[in-house]
């Protein structure tokens, strides 16, 4: 299991009249996992409490969030400033790495560089499947599409 983080301490964090983000905790080491609202969905535990398919919030430049609502609070007993002991992984992220790099075979595979494209060694192969899917929209996937294809095509 992929695990975000295993066993660590967060503080619930409290920011009056901010909608369903009024507690919330910050997850670290979550900035550079791209995914847009609803894209990122996480599992785990909130001390003995176990939430299933909740959603990280994006912030831009930073950690993604988590929002606690009343019922996780009430459960564990705990609220603003106090901490919590957090387990959680991502869920489906191989499900749509999978679809990801689909469909960025098929691009290949259209563009007619895919038999260059396996050719190429495999930590090479990996290095480029992960600068496109690095990118933090689907224009700057294309874009980064484009330019490999014709990398591929001046190859052989």
């Amino acid at each position: 299991m992929n695990y975000l983080i295993e066993n660590e301490k967060l503080e619930i964090q409290h920011i009056p009249g901010n909608g369903a983000w009024t507690y919330q905790l910050i997850i670290p080491n979550t900035k550079n996992i791209k995914g847009k609202w609803g894209d990122l969905k996480v599992s785990g535990k909130i001390d003995n409490f176990e939430i299933k398919n909740k959603n990280l919030g994006p912030i831009k430049n930073a950690d993604k969030k988590m929002s606690l609502n009343a019922e996780i609070r009430n459960s564990i007993g705990k609220g603003a400033g106090d901490f919590v002991n957090v387990t959680l992984y991502l869920e489906n992220q191989n499900k749509e790495k999978n679809n990801n790099n689909e469909m960025i075979f098929e691009c290949f595979k259209d563009a007619e560089v895919l038999n260059t494209f396996k050719k190429l060694k495999t930590e090479e192969q990996n290095e480029i499947i992960q600068n496109i899917n690095s990118a933090a929209t689907e224009n700057q996937k294309v874009e980064k599409i484009v330019k490999i294809i014709a990398k591929l095509e001046q190859l052989y």
